[in-house]
């Protein structure tokens, strides 16, 4: 009898667009709702095409820094803030959130969305920040934009659209890559 090789592993699917989307998932607030703001763009793959089938994920403090501690993040009451998230990407690769933006969790510090990525191809999710466009002394003196180069910084930050909406277009790879982050729990 002879002895099986190993086989390689195999991403499938993905499937998040069938068994992940909620009602209102992507509905943090409505969107008419005072200091309402709509948070959107495209994920791009390492072609520049753009990824039809993405999800991502939010986690984020409300106005005023603090984070939220209300159970039911998906099962939303119309009324708490859960500062939770999750949307996919439509067949042109558009992402779409209507939230509050954040606020710093303490003086001085840049406010930030918390993004998970998951993606065909991704054998594990991708995590970044979205930070909001601000002060540069206050980006600047983040722990995290600090360690970066003027370009990978400009990459993390939102830009703000003329109609006040925050716009931050993700790439998977490429000249134009992302940065990624890795937490030491999640280093595998």
């Amino acid at each position: 009898m002879s002895e099986l090789g190993v086989t390689p592993g195999q991403t499938i699917g993905p499937f998040f667009h069938y068994a992940m989307p909620m009602p209102d998932d992507r509905v943090l607030v409505p969107l008419d709702s005072p200091g309402s703001v709509r948070l959107h763009g495209h994920v791009y793959d390492g072609g520049g095409n753009v990824v039809p089938d993405a999800m991502l994920e939010i986690r984020q403090c409300d106005a005023s820094g603090v984070v939220p501690r209300v159970e039911g993040s998906l099962r939303r009451d119309g009324s708490s803030f859960t500062g939770w998230g999750r949307s996919g990407t439509d067949s042109e690769g558009h992402y779409w959130f209507s939230t509050v933006e954040p606020g710093p969790t303490h003086p001085g510090a840049a406010p930030f969305f918390a993004v998970t990525v998951f993606a065909r191809g991704l054998l594990d999710r991708l995590f970044t920040r979205i930070y909001l466009p601000a002060d540069p002394e206050v980006l600047a003196a983040d722990p995290l934009l600090a360690t970066l180069d003027a370009e990978l910084r400009r990459r993390m930050i939102a830009v703000r659209d003329d109609d006040g909406s925050l716009r931050f277009d993700l790439h998977l790879q490429g000249d134009q890559e992302s940065v990624f982050l890795a937490y030491p729990r999640h280093v595998g």
